[in-house]
């Protein structure tokens, strides 16, 4: 079976690079599905999971945004940043969700709204990759 070749890469080094069937991730204009010898695209990723199918297997990466450059034989995900599954600690995936859950149910003025809701779809995010 044809692969591409995935290189992950965050402000603080590379996380993946690696060869898969098909990457599947979602985009600011909608869910993405990669196939070998796809089209040249440039697209900005929402915060979400990264799905790497290889054989019958599917690896998972949680990713915070950034952007996605597809070439016929590669994906590139330059990333805010990016988890695999290994490297989440799950109590505080869980501890930060309910912080930034109270902040938003807080209804306080001093609580910046926007920064709460992104903490909150970033722990959503990382527990969805483990579980």
């Amino acid at each position: 079976m044809k692969t591409l070749t995935v290189s992950v890469v965050t402000p603080d080094g590379p996380v993946l690079e690696d060869s898969y069937e098909m990457v599947s991730c979602k985009a600011e204009s909608g869910e993405l599905g990669i196939l070998p010898g796809h089209i040249p695209l440039v697209a900005p990723l929402s915060i979400n999971v990264v799905r790497l199918k290889r054989e019958n297997h599917v690896d998972k990466l949680a990713v915070n945004g950034g952007f996605m450059e597809v070439r016929p034989d590669k994906v590139t995900i330059l990333a805010q940043s990016a988890e695999k599954p290994s490297d989440i600690d799950i109590d505080r995936a869980e501890r930060a969700k309910e912080r930034a859950e109270r902040r938003l149910q807080s209804k306080q003025d001093d609580i910046d709204t926007l920064r709460a809701e992104l903490a909150l779809k970033r722990a959503i995010n990382r527990l969805r990759v483990i579980r």
